[in-house]
């Protein structure tokens, strides 16, 4: 893993889950053991107490071996971008060409390009770029969120517009600065490293 920006927020410390939630609110249940989240037990999913409008954010996951397994029953968990927009995460590795529900998806919207997933019990890498819906004086959406990622240091969304928020999703108000939520499917997933760079909505103007 390369540097940490100095202006990151770092969502997991690697000892607890104290700036976690449920969607409810009560207290993240997820197991915390080494520096590793597992997902799973029922927990239910988790929530960054921290909202966020623009920005990159840095992930690492593992994959459980359940070779009984499969479909969407094989390792499922989710990334959400706000709380809104479900980045899949799955077993999906040797898949040749993966789908919208494959491991690097949109859910249900876009399918990556590629499919850059390692086997499972191997640490993978998500880093996302974001960039939140756009709404004009009226409340209408003029621009839809856009997220640009790499899986493992390979491009698998390419500045792609989603086509709103995907299911799942904890509201609708994309004009509304939103959490990362991690989604416990019941499958132990792990996960580790965990910070988001705040951007801003614009570059400047001056030369």
């Amino acid at each position: 893993m390369g540097a940490i920006p100095e202006n990151a927020v770092i969502l997991f410390n690697g000892k607890d889950l104290s700036n976690w939630h449920t969607r409810s609110g009560d207290p993240a249940g997820w197991d915390v053991t080494d520096g590793v989240i597992t997902a799973g037990g029922g927990a239910g999913d988790i929530v960054s107490d921290q909202k966020f409008t623009d920005f990159t954010l840095h992930i690492e996951l593992m994959e459980p071996d359940m070779p009984e397994a499969s479909g969407q029953g094989k390792g499922n968990s989710g990334v959400y971008l706000q709380g809104r927009y479900e980045v899949q995460v799955l077993d999906s590795y040797g898949i040749e060409i993966p789908g919208k529900g494959d491991c690097g998806a949109i859910y249900d919207q876009f399918a990556p390009l590629v499919n850059a997933c390692k086997p499972p019990l191997e640490w993978q890498i998500y880093d996302i770029a974001f960039r939140a819906a756009r709404l004009d004086d009226d409340g209408n959406v003029i621009d839809q969120a856009r997220v640009t990622m790499l899986q493992n240091d390979i491009l698998i969304h390419n500045n792609i517009e989603l086509l709103g928020v995907t299911g799942g999703a904890m509201d609708d108000k994309v004009g509304e600065p939103g959490p990362i939520l991690l989604q416990d499917h019941g499958n132990p997933v792990k996960y580790r490293n965990i910070w988001i760079l705040p951007l801003p909505l614009k570059g400047s103007d001056k030369y």
